[in-house]
């Protein structure tokens, strides 16, 4: 073991690579993370971190119509929206050098290249600096990421149509706006777009927005947007685009219903975003020299995320049938870190040996997800229409954001707070909710069901008033029958 020139190297420096680096090395581990543009990855540069800032920027945009209610007023002509993209570009840059700092910190070594791996314990680097350099590893864990997927005739030109990373880099926008995709990253930016004034219809195959939520929660949503003046068009297909003669010609997208054969309405837009989900980085890497069993260029992984060739693992957005999140990425990876220094002796005191989170594989009934429109949207667990086609029996209570005093104070009183629970033993089994500061609200929730507590184990509990959380007290409450406030 000890001729290799490193205990673990990650191909990557994303939210799984980086993270879980850093947990290598305080394990004891000699580590290195390889990566081909900035640390951080996707979700950093040109992704979470970015889009979130644009986010708030844009609460804050709408915040200023508001208070002219209140007899202020706000002269909105100068308004420069390369200003808000240059905050955006300003937090992901300082955040990617805290991770740089980080890394160096703990003794992380941090290449700067393109990998290929020529065995499964041997790495050749193109340096972005020139030249080549190879190094070993008793183990690899490869963690390069996603990109946006393509649509054949919806190429991306990042110009006038494009992916979410062409989104974030406007700094001009365009006066009409055409989202392909109802999903987390078309609605955060269908949002955005909105609120600065930019005419948005929102395309989706499926038969409603966020379908990968819960359904009421997705429809609070929709009737939100449409208030704000965004369009909907649900179980439609977009079949061709028409990109015009110049750029100053509009763009024109031939839709129809999603079961139809051929077109049958034309919508015109200035710019079309497609967010119909990511592709894995996977090709180019050697994976399938060195026998990596691949679906539809995802990595097939077993226990501890290591693929079928020993010694190499795999994390992340490239892993088959896991959601493609970072913060699942980074658990993930803390799993692949603790799991590799017990192969080699170097295990923490205390460290379970089934790797972080006492599991072998990241436990998907306990991963949050995370909507960050306005209202946020935020759950875990199957959705209600999920047990029932597998004939799971449950009971389901909620508890509206009218019935809290804070959210009605804040003028912020649409959505709930749903729990489900098992009616034979009470366990929750999955949690929602929509409405202010749900991405943040889910977790008391989730500890509750990680823990194996009891809707009563909440209640029971004094929540401080007047807070958002006491919308979690009185769902738990609901469970029973017993919420004060509705």
């Amino acid at each position: 073991m000890s001729s290799y020139d490193f205990d673990l190297v990650f191909i990557g420096g994303g939210p799984g690579g980086y993270v879980a680096a850093i947990r290598a090395s305080q394990l004891g581990l000699r580590v290195a993370v390889v990566e081909k543009d900035k640390v951080g990855g996707v979700c950093l540069n040109i992704g979470c971190i970015p889009s979130k800032a644009l986010i708030d920027r844009a609460s804050k945009f709408n915040a200023l119509h508001e208070l002219v209610a209140y007899g202020v007023k706000a002269d909105l002509k100068a308004f420069d929206y390369g200003a808000v993209h240059s905050f955006s570009r300003k937090a992901a840059e300082k955040l990617s050098k805290g991770v740089e700092f980080l890394l160096k910190k703990n003794e992380v070594e941090t290449i700067s290249g393109t990998a290929r791996l020529i065995g499964a314990h041997e790495i050749s680097i193109n340096l972005n600096a020139g030249g080549e350099r190879r190094i070993s590893s008793f183990a690899v864990v490869v963690a390069t990421g996603s990109r946006p997927r393509e649509v054949p005739g919806f190429e991306f030109d990042e110009k006038r149509v494009l992916s979410s990373t062409g989104v974030l880099m406007l700094k001009k926008l365009p006066r009409r706006l055409a989202i392909l995709g109802a999903g987390a990253i078309g609605m955060e930016f269908a949002f955005i777009m909105n609120a600065f004034g930019v005419e948005v219809t929102v395309v989706e195959m499926l038969e409603r927005i966020l379908p990968m939520e819960d359904a009421a929660a997705a429809a609070v949503v929709g009737k939100a947007f449409e208030r704000r003046g965004v369009k909907f068009l649900v179980g439609t297909k977009a079949f061709a685009l028409d990109r015009g003669s110049t750029d100053g010609s509009p763009l024109v997208l031939s839709l129809g219903p999603a079961g139809s054969a051929s077109p049958d309405t034309r919508l015109e837009a200035d710019a079309v975003l497609v967010s119909i989900g990511r592709s894995p980085n996977t090709a180019g890497l050697g994976l399938e020299e060195l026998g990596v069993r691949l679906d539809r260029s995802f990595v097939e992984v077993g226990d501890f995320y290591e693929t079928s060739a020993f010694g190499l693992y795999a994390i992340g957005d490239i892993v088959k049938g896991e959601p493609q999140l970072a913060h699942v990425a980074s658990a993930q990876g803390e799993i692949v870190a603790e799991h590799v220094a017990s192969l080699l002796g170097k295990q923490a005191a205390g460290t379970d040996p089934r790797g972080s989170l006492g599991h072998r594989r990241v436990d998907l009934g306990l991963v949050p997800s995370a909507v960050y429109c306005e209202p946020q949207v935020a759950g875990f667990g199957s959705r209600e229409e999920v047990l029932k086609a597998s004939g799971v029996h449950f009971n389901s209570a909620s508890f509206p954001f009218r019935g809290v005093g804070k959210a009605v104070a804040i003028d912020e009183a649409e959505g709930f707070v749903k729990i489900l629970t098992d009616p034979a033993t009470g366990a929750i089994l999955s949690a929602f909710a929509v409405g202010p500061e749900a991405t943040e609200l889910i977790h008391e929730l989730l500890l509750a069901k990680s823990a194996e507590l009891l809707p009563q184990d909440i209640f029971s509990m004094i929540h401080a008033h007047p807070t958002l959380s006491e919308a979690v007290k009185e769902a738990a409450l609901s469970v029973e029958g017993r919420a004060i406030h509705t």
